[in-house]
């Protein structure tokens, strides 16, 4: 018995449901889970199901197809654990935690290898039995040594998602095109609020009572990628802004954790710079 989790979206029109539904009967599929949402705005439908039956998958797709509207997208995805890469700077608390939830059996993914522009956090990753690679960006344009990450990317097997896990540096538009919608990086700030550097003392300053974290899909625009997951904490008057860094990283880890259980169970879809999340 195969198990499938189908992802559509589509321009939205009358009897899409029903016609999905009539080619999972017709396949004496069962239905375990059906999430929908229409984006009346934007005139989009947006469908997960998870499915079971002795289907195809390539024929379940290709039905789907020849049914649903010329502006379809559909994915026919069979559940497994993704291959994912890491990639730090120095923080620890953000890497830290994903290995930890690695070791514990709580993150369905393969961590292929962590990757890293300084060689500070290596010992901390060798406890897990993990590849650590240590690419320098010292004497190297950004160009350059992002040639060189690319280069160690590309020797491992497929790579479904890369985690920037505190890395603290900006990626190139050729590098964000290579993995488009498959970068996912932590913030440390509820965006769209406090973007940039040392967002906790911006938030001091400007006296806020909440701080957040935000983690989103990595674009060509700094920190304004599609959100995928945030969460808030209270702060008041008595919070310096080393207080808030260190409150605030705890909600880092919470948040990024979640983006990445997300994405692992396809549960995100992209659509303009904004997701739906089922």
């Amino acid at each position: 018995m195969n198990q499938y989790i189908v992802l559509i979206d589509s321009s939205d029109e009358k009897g899409l449901v029903y016609k999905i539904s009539k080619i999972f009967y017709d396949n004496e599929l069962n239905i375990l889970s059906n999430n929908e949402h229409v984006d009346k705005e934007h005139n989009k439908f947006f469908m997960r199901s998870v499915v079971s039956g002795d289907v195809n998958a390539s024929k379940l797709y290709d039905q789907l197809r020849s049914a649903l509207p010329l502006t379809v997208n559909i994915d026919v995805v069979e559940p497994k654990k993704k291959n994912i890469i890491l990639m730090a700077t120095k923080e620890s608390h953000a890497l830290g935690d994903i290995l930890i939830r690695y070791e514990a059996g709580e993150l369905d993914a393969n961590i292929l290898a962590v990757v890293s522009n300084y060689d500070i956090l290596e010992p901390l990753v060798s406890k897990f039995d993990i590849p650590f690679h240590f690419i320098t960006h010292e004497g190297l344009s950004r160009e350059e040594h992002e040639a060189n990450i690319l280069e160690c990317l590309k020797s491992f097997q497929a790579v479904d998602y890369i985690v920037l896990a505190k890395y603290m540096r900006i990626l190139t538009p050729t590098f964000v095109e290579e993995y488009n919608n498959k970068i996912i990086n932590i913030h440390h700030s509820f965006l769209p609020a406090f973007i940039g550097a040392n967002p906790y003392k911006q938030a001091y300053e400007r006296g806020v009572k909440i701080i957040g974290a935000t983690a989103h899909f990595v674009n060509n625009n700094l920190d304004e990628g599609p959100i995928i997951a945030q969460e808030v904490i209270h702060v008041d008057h008595t919070h310096g802004w080393k207080d808030m860094q260190r409150n605030g990283r705890d909600v880092e880890k919470i948040v990024l954790s979640r983006a990445i259980k997300l994405a692992l169970e396809d549960r995100i879809f992209v659509h303009e710079n904004k997701t739906v999340i089922f």
